[in-house]
């Protein structure tokens, strides 16, 4: 064993007792009991941390390495100047307050059976007793707060403060004794939660606009090199993701036409997109409608025979509200520490109770039932559900990639699930049209990133974009718009990892049967795809 083995598990034990959020999302269950500490003295303490373990992991050759080793030495020299960028330049703590929701770590305790109610009520109610001070803690470090945070926060906060009213009863029915110890410690959590909401609803009474949620580039950049992991620089990123879109809409007039038996054209697309639009759930009937997929989507992977199929359990699920506001769905795995048979989650969010039936309307024939075939193939089977799945069996001599798993990979990966197998027929030309329309949008999202938050990009000319060369509905656009402000560089990874990864898949060897490659390409965790060229030998 190298001397870098030992030096990444001090590395790794320290990032996780450190950061209770990535402890629980790896599945390490050892800081169950805490909330992340975000004051300017932890904040210290962190960035100190980070910067020793920087210069240790500087201070090695990873030549002296075998490869598995040198791709893990790389993963986590940057997953510590990440964690160093975004505390020391970006500091998104002192200004989101989506950061400080306590609602996701609330949630890991209540919703999977990784341990006995009681283990996990006792972890519960020292995290539930944790909250006042980490929300005061909140107050007292933001300021300058975008007004669209400070909106989506409430609603958050608003649902985190619903996960404890209506799920800890569940649990203390079935451990009453736990009763004096919860009880009072949720008491006083939905005290804080609900002055919590009052302080954020008074800085939107205000009037106040806070801070800019555009970056501005030279931040927006440097955020890219980190979450990106790639040698491609922003410009590329653009000029490649606005070829893409004029390769791809020549393909969905195509495909339109065929459809419709019209001319190739972009009217013909609005056309054929309408007619399949008509053909949606509402709120009562898409998270069935999402089962309904699932299953048909298992069987067509089996069926063709296009990768090994775990046996792990998927839960399909309406998405919690503390989680809401920024995508209409989500998977959410078990981490690949996690010992238990415990679900993974695909969560969908039925459009807002509030809002009016024309944007209802509208998001329902967005996600019409040829659409949802396609989100299910993306979340699911065989995206993201199965990849996270393969990613959870990787075992290595570190737990580097356990905790350091790459967004280009798993969104690429997805999105590369969906053209796959809409390519080899399923759902036949309806979801094919609909998937050509999300590699549309997935073209449109980095343009998007990069233009809002680098070129001052006006939400006018973006929904014209969005409607126009995207074909997008207009609740959708305008949901997407939020999440361009509410987010910065997560757009960019589906369309660069969607690049790297089917160049990946389009080197199978030759022999190699696809479900031989697609095994092959899954079998390494979630790295950064330039580092699964080097394993793979592409």
């Amino acid at each position: 064993m190298s001397d870098f083995v030992p030096l990444a598990e001090r590395i790794v034990d320290a990032l996780l007792a450190d950061d209770p959020m990535l402890a629980s999302q790896a599945g390490d269950h050892r800081v169950d009991d805490r909330l992340p500490d975000l004051s300017p003295g932890a904040v210290a303490e962190r960035v100190t941390m980070l910067r020793d373990a920087a210069d240790a992991l500087s201070g090695v050759d990873p030549d002296e390495f075998g490869p598995q080793e040198q791709v893990d030495h790389a993963i986590l020299s940057a997953r510590v100047e990440r964690a160093l960028f975004e505390l020391r330049d970006l500091r998104e703590h002192e200004w989101n307050p989506l950061r400080h929701n306590p609602g996701p770590l609330l949630d890991s305790l209540i919703s999977r059976p990784f341990a006995p109610v009681a283990e996990r009520l006792g972890s519960l109610g020292a995290r539930l007793a944790a909250i006042p001070d980490a929300l005061a803690t909140a107050r007292a470090v933001l300021s300058d707060v975008p007004r669209l945070h400070a909106e989506t926060a409430v609603g958050q906060f608003a649902g985190s403060a619903a996960l404890i009213r209506t799920e800890i009863p569940e649990l203390l029915a079935e451990e009453p004794g736990l009763r004096p110890v919860v009880e009072p410690a949720a008491a006083a959590a939905l005290d804080a939660l609900a002055e919590f909401g009052r302080w954020l609803g008074d800085r939107l009474d205000s009037g106040e606009p806070g801070r800019d949620p555009r970056l501005g580039r030279p931040l927006w950049e440097a955020r890219l090199w980190h979450a990106l992991d790639t040698e491609l620089p922003a410009t590329e990123v653009l000029s490649r993701a606005e070829r893409n879109l004029d390769d791809v809409a020549a393909e969905l007039r195509a495909v339109a036409a065929e459809l419709t038996g019209g001319p190739a054209t972009d009217e013909t697309v609005r056309r054929a997109l309408d007619r399949l639009a008509d053909d949606h759930p509402d709120g009562a009937t898409i998270v069935e409608l999402a089962k309904r997929t699932m299953t048909e989507a298992t069987d067509f992977v089996r069926a063709h025979d296009l990768m090994t199929i775990p046996d792990d359990e998927c839960l399909i699920q309406e998405m919690p509200e503390f989680a809401r506001g920024v995508a209409v769905a989500y998977c959410d795995p078990p981490g690949p520490l996690e010992t238990a048979d415990v679900p993974t989650f695909y969560c969908i969010a039925p459009a807002p109770s509030g809002w009016p039936a024309a944007r209802v309307e509208s998001f329902y024939r967005e996600y019409n039932n040829h659409m949802l075939r396609n989100l299910t193939v993306h979340e699911a089977m065989p995206g993201h559900f199965l990849q996270l799945a393969h990613s959870r069996r990787f075992r290595a001599a570190t737990r580097v990639r356990a905790l350091a798993g790459s967004d280009p990979f798993v969104e690429g990966w997805a999105v590369y699930a969906e053209e796959l197998v809409a390519g080899l027929g399923f759902g036949g030309p309806p979801v094919r049209l609909q998937q050509l329309k999300m590699q549309l949008r997935m073209s449109l999202n980095a343009v998007l990133d990069q233009l809002v938050h680098c070129a001052d990009l006006s939400e006018a000319d973006g929904m014209a974009l969005m409607t126009g060369r995207g074909f997008q509905e207009e609740g959708e656009a305008a949901g997407k718009w939020r999440r361009a402000l509410l987010t910065s560089t997560q757009l960019s990874t589906y369309f660069v990892g969607y690049t790297e990864v089917s160049a990946i898949a389009a080197a199978r060897p030759f022999g190699a049967t696809p479900k031989a490659w697609h095994d092959a390409m899954l079998a390494h965790g979630s790295p950064p795809p330039r580092h699964l060229r080097t394993l793979l030998g592409v």
